[in-house]
């Protein structure tokens, strides 16, 4: 099997977390300490799986002075990097951290706009990045001027190279993705009653949703569902995942953590089961971390024995 996870990040950011003590809004706030750190879903994914081992490249489109600085920080940390530089500004998204509260306040800016030409250089560079792929990670939002049928375009793209793809998206170009059938989908609760026009109440809901998903082809569904736990899926088996509760600090980042260990447990070949309870331990270790800081491997293993399962 190919080893290597390529992660795309279509709308990447610079993430400035700052630290105060107690938010006033409308009021004089006094900044205690600032982080600068390289942001996006899949950054984030790709940070996430380079800390467990895993050979990753970060893909994706980059502009501006902001870009460049992006593309530092992920050589500092040792990323390869993949980026199409286009015209514009990449932008930047604020974290304020309230630390008497432990609640993080985000403020994301839209980012650069993106035309047709530079879609299809961009697709024409993946195709080629992919032939030495096993995984393709396509995650986060997307800038304007991208149609929200992108991600199943990426994802015929995979197909076409026998690439697996696991796909975390929302709104519209969730909707779209899945009409290619990726491989894996990581919705979170409210995003899999969008897709499917119906509150979910309860677990049986979230799993009566996911099984018609799992009708279209898909072969696994994780479903966060944020200090509850998580669903995890397939066509054979449901686990439904939690842990005893945390402190909370940041849930920046705890999805795209599940994520990349979703794709670390699928190169390993973990059964389903093993592949819960690792995918949940990894977003509750991120949700525990301070800003935009997420799991390591040593950390996720230390916390598997808190990770409780139960086959429905």
């Amino acid at each position: 099997m190919k080893p290597s996870v390529i992660t795309v990040t279509l709308n990447p950011a610079i993430d400035k977390t700052v630290v105060i003590e107690k938010l006033n809004v409308g009021g004089l706030n006094r900044v205690q300490s600032v982080r600068m750190d390289p942001g996006g879903k899949g950054i984030n994914v790709a940070k996430v799986l380079n800390q467990f081992g895993v050979p990753v490249t970060a893909a994706g489109l980059i502009a501006g002075t902001q870009g460049q600085n992006l593309l530092h920080h992920l050589a500092l940390e040792k990323i390869s990097a993949s980026f199409l530089t286009i015209s514009g500004e990449t932008r930047t998204n604020l974290k304020i951290v309230d630390s008497s509260s432990n609640r993080t306040t985000e403020i994301n800016e839209a980012g650069f706009v993106v035309g047709d030409a530079e879609i299809s250089r961009f697709k024409a560079q993946l195709s080629k990045l992919l032939d030495e792929a096993a995984y393709l990670v396509l995650s986060g939002s997307l800038p304007p001027g991208v149609g929200c049928g992108i991600y199943r375009e990426l994802v015929e793209i995979a197909k076409g190279k026998g690439v697996k793809t696991i796909l975390d998206a929302d709104d519209a170009a969730l909707s779209e993705g899945i009409q290619a059938a990726p491989f894996a989908i990581k919705p979170n609760i409210h995003e899999l009653g969008n897709l499917t026009g119906r509150d979910l109440a309860d677990d049986q809901d979230v799993i009566c949703a996911g099984r018609k998903i799992l009708e279209k082809g898909i072969e696994i569904i994780i479903v966060s569902m944020g200090a509850q736990g998580a669903v995890v899926m397939d066509q054979t088996a449901t686990y439904r995942v939690w842990t005893d509760s945390i402190i909370p600090k940041s849930t920046v980042g705890a999805g795209d953590s599940m994520v990349a260990v979703l794709a670390y447990s699928l190169l390993r070949q973990f059964s389903l089961e093993e592949t819960a309870q690792w995918v949940t331990a990894a977003g509750t270790v991120t949700a525990s971390k301070p800003g935009t800081q997420v799991c390591s491997l040593a950390e996720v293993r230390q916390f598997l024995n808190k990770v409780k399962i139960k086959r429905m």
